[in-house]
């Protein structure tokens, strides 16, 4: 049995919930979110909770996932998801260009204009080396971060570049003299 699957989701007021098809609606506060429902699993609601069914054990695979997506889908419309970046190095930056593009320098030759999708918030802090994302989808969150830590990623020589809040990099050492 699944451990992840058996545990309840706790439904807090506002939020509504509908399955239609093999998505579920997920509607509350802050927004929408449609989450995937893979087959044989089913949302029951009893007193104040959603509980993730399966059919029979040979669904048990997607137990935990259904659970987790719905889950978050609830987390993200009731609080919302944050991922934040760290750039490092001298001259690294990023600043916001209008409302929905970010421009990093990052030691090419030329700055890198990232269009943000819909439903995504940027933030840069005030030293400009500090980028908070957030949303309330968390997939697309995870995916715009992962796609901004990937213009720059972190070199393990001269530990520069974009990596997230909080990552631990090994430093490698450089080459060594021949005497």
């Amino acid at each position: 049995m699944s451990r992840i699957g058996k545990k309840p989701i706790v439904l807090p007021s506002g939020v509504k919930y509908t399955v239609v098809g093999n998505t579920v609606q997920v509607q509350g506060p802050k927004g929408r979110v449609d989450a995937l429902l893979p087959e044989g699993i089913t949302l029951v609601e009893k007193d104040g909770h959603i509980l993730a069914e399966r059919a029979s054990d040979k669904f048990a695979a997607m137990h935990g996932l259904a659970r987790a997506l719905v889950f978050n889908a609830v987390e993200g419309v009731t609080k919302g998801w944050t991922k934040e970046l760290d750039i490092v190095g001298i001259g690294y930056r990023a600043e916001m260009k209008g409302k929905g593009m970010v421009v990093f320098t990052l030691g090419y030759s030329h700055p890198i204009e990232f269009p943000l999708p819909t439903g995504i918030d940027v933030t840069i802090d005030p030293k400009q080396t500090r980028v908070s994302i957030s949303g309330i989808d968390r997939q697309k969150v995870g995916q715009v971060a992962a796609d901004m830590r990937s213009l720059r990623k972190p070199d393990p020589y001269k530990n520069k570049g974009v990596r997230y809040f909080g990552e631990k990099l090994k430093k490698k050492a450089g080459k060594t003299g021949t005497k």
